[in-house]
């Protein structure tokens, strides 16, 4: 116990940023290029479409387009993963996703907004894919437990960008928020302007050596690609939705919900993580996800989709989360890049086969995107057969605490 406490100290002084700087940096990356990036589309679909005549069917394209830009991203990321370790390539993505923010608002054609969607999409990938194994690789031994507040600046963007709909929507226009937008995203990519890139892959991880956990990435892998099926349904529309049967301030509102209720949701799967396994919480956290979701579209009002909202943003960053620790665990090379990938083709699917659902309204898609994710939930069931809790030096949080004697002394012999 004392040994693995000098450890943890010795960790803890290592050269380079403090953990918390690292973990500020982090969740501004990934609140600018997703929680206001990607995201502040989804509380601006209503107004673009009592505004700027976007119809329902376009409004699916636009969000398409912004999903086959995450996916290049990603498969970029994958293929040449020097692009997600390099500063200079994350502050460009950025510096160019505000672009594209920046130019929604002076052209009203379909076409050329789904040109700007696809850049920002990815642009988005290639930094969040930075600011993840960033954070992972910069925390993961000096501070574990801040991980997790990274991973909830998705949740703050959210939440700046519901807040900024619901001021616009009463004073102004479409077009304002999206330049409001372009600033938050120009001041959050500042906050992240010296986050140091994710550490290379150890030396040691040679292909020979590394242990065989394909299957159980391949069932990470199928959860992974159905949550962003199933999820993107829900992020795209639930605004939309609650909108069609509330005040506009309902939507934009249940939106901020969604933020509020990512911010500690992904701190306390991380913290749950110290005491159950991740296969276990992941399964759960997609129970409670397709459950929520499935609430959106059975019970209309305000009291029903603002609970819905809690339910969907207190688990998608807490999945994301964990996916992407267990993708990390099981050590198959460029894991994340290879997920966030997985979770594009999803993204991209998602809006396609529920387009046809979109002529009478928003409910049967969002039943659609319910079962989906109680498929990813089966998956990720699967996952907890067998699965290999210690790999080399590698063990999973709920097996060091789990061996640990209640009420251990922090020291002793």
């Amino acid at each position: 116990m004392t040994l693995t406490l000098e450890r943890a100290s010795v960790e803890r002084r290592l050269p380079g940023p403090a953990p918390w700087l690292i973990a500020l940096q982090g969740a501004a990356a990934l609140a600018a290029s997703n929680g206001v990036g990607r995201f502040v589309y989804t509380p601006i679909l209503p107004l673009m479409h009592d505004q700027a005549g976007l119809s329902a069917t376009s409004g699916a394209d636009l969000a398409t387009a912004n999903y086959v830009g995450y996916l290049t991203g990603a498969l970029a990321g994958s293929f040449a993963p020097r692009l997600v370790r390099s500063r200079p390539v994350m502050r460009a993505s950025m510096i160019a996703m505000a672009a594209s923010l920046a130019l929604m608002p002076l052209t009203q054609d379909v076409t050329a907004w789904s040109a700007l969607r696809l850049i920002a999409g990815f642009t988005s990938a290639l930094a969040f894919v930075y600011a993840v194994g960033a954070l992972l690789s910069g925390l993961r031994r000096s501070a574990p437990h801040l991980i997790g507040w990274g991973f909830g600046g998705i949740g703050a963007g959210i939440v700046l960008s519901g807040l900024l709909v619901l001021a616009v929507r009463e004073v102004s226009t479409w077009r304002t928020a999206w330049w409001i937008a372009t600033v938050l995203t120009l001041l959050l990519t500042a906050a992240s302007w010296k986050l140091d890139p994710p550490a290379p892959q150890s030396a040691g991880a040679k292909a020979k050596t590394r242990p065989r956990t394909h299957r159980w990435f391949a069932a990470l892998a199928l959860s992974y690609t159905l949550e962003g099926i199933g999820y993107i349904i829900a992020g795209t529309f639930l605004v939309a939705s609650i909108t069609q049967d509330a005040p506009g301030w309902v939507g934009a509102g249940a939106w901020v919900v969604v933020g509020l209720a990512a911010i500690p949701g992904s701190v306390l799967w991380t913290a749950l993580a110290r005491r159950w396994s991740r296969p276990t919480l992941l399964a759960s956290a997609l129970m409670l996800q397709a459950a929520g979701i499935a609430l959106t579209g059975l019970v209309p009002g305000s009291a029903g989709a603002l609970v819905a909202a809690a339910a969907f943003g207190g688990t998608f960053v807490g999945i994301t989360s964990l996916a992407l620790a267990l993708g990390e665990h099981l050590q198959v090379p460029r894991a994340v890049a290879l997920l966030t990938a997985g979770y594009g083709i999803g993204q991209i699917i998602g809006p396609l086969i529920s387009q046809p659902l979109l002529g009478t309204g928003y409910s049967a898609a969002l039943l659609l995107a319910s079962v989906v994710l109680a498929a990813a939930t089966v998956a990720a069931a699967a996952l907890r057969v067998r699965y290999p809790h210690r790999l080399g030096h590698m063990i999973e949080p709920s097996r060091l605490t789990r061996n640990l004697p209640p009420m251990a002394p922090l020291t002793g012999p």
